[in-house]
């Protein structure tokens, strides 16, 4: 390998590990099918209006949404692989993200690791197939709402209507029932000082939250599946 070739390529690693410092993203390029991957990481809470406090690990909405025009734009991408690990968060941020990865024209494969809870469950499921390793948990629960709380029936018509947005992106793009949904938010006899139910990796595909238990490899191989039969269309 050439001086310049070792340059290009350290250029590169410098660029990649810069993205992934900063943004959580790279571009997945060097396996032996030759497809363009774009590698989207969804962490921690996901921060909408207000900032969440400086010591919490957070996912921007404002720096996911313009990189999700951005590779629906770029013609070189061919397929998008999104990693959550989640808490979940601002409810208006997170359906946003959801439904760009949902309009996404290229092929998109969801791994939910460690947790894909809230909020984060419309995300994994907006992809065009979902994975969960058999470790990781989702938690589905009712809206919340922090800060100031109107006690009054229009407010309550607000949550459940917000609620039903929810639970109608999720059932749309899955194979749960919205009545199941509901079901599953409301359970009282799961978690302790909560109202709502938490599924393992096995359970979550048996519920019909998640198409699949796997990992990184069954993701990749899913997508490289899909991208080449988007290639023959």
């Amino acid at each position: 390998m050439c001086d310049t070739e070792k340059e290009q390529n350290m250029k590169k690693e410098d660029t990649q590990n810069e993205q992934i410092k900063e943004m959580g993203q790279v571009v997945l390029d060097s396996n032996s099918r030759k497809h363009k991957v774009e590698l989207l990481t969804i962490i921690g809470e996901v921060e909408g209006h207000e900032s969440a406090p400086s010591h919490s690990k957070t996912t921007k909405y404002e720096h996911v949404l313009p990189k999700l025009a951005i590779i629906e734009d770029d013609e070189e991408i061919e397929g998008l692989l999104i990693l959550l690990n989640t808490v979940g968060g601002d409810v208006e941020a997170g359906l946003a993200i959801a439904e760009m990865i949902a309009s996404l024209s290229i092929p998109t494969v969801s791994l939910v690791l460690g947790g894909g809870h809230s909020i984060g469950v419309p995300m994994a499921v907006s992809a065009d197939y979902s994975f969960v390793v058999p470790s990781a948990t989702m938690v589905i629960h009712p809206v919340r709402s922090s800060g100031m709380f109107i006690g009054v029936a229009q407010t309550y018509r607000n949550m459940e209507k917000i609620q039903d947005r929810i639970t109608t992106f999720i059932s749309e793009h899955s194979r749960a029932s919205q009545q199941r949904l509901e079901e599953l938010m409301l359970d009282t006899t799961q978690l302790v000082k909560d109202v709502g139910t938490m599924l393992e990796g096995k359970d979550a595909v048996k519920e019909g939250l998640i198409d699949e238990v796997g990992g990184i490899k069954e993701a990749l191989a899913k997508l490289y599946e899909l991208i080449e039969k988007n290639d023959y269309k």
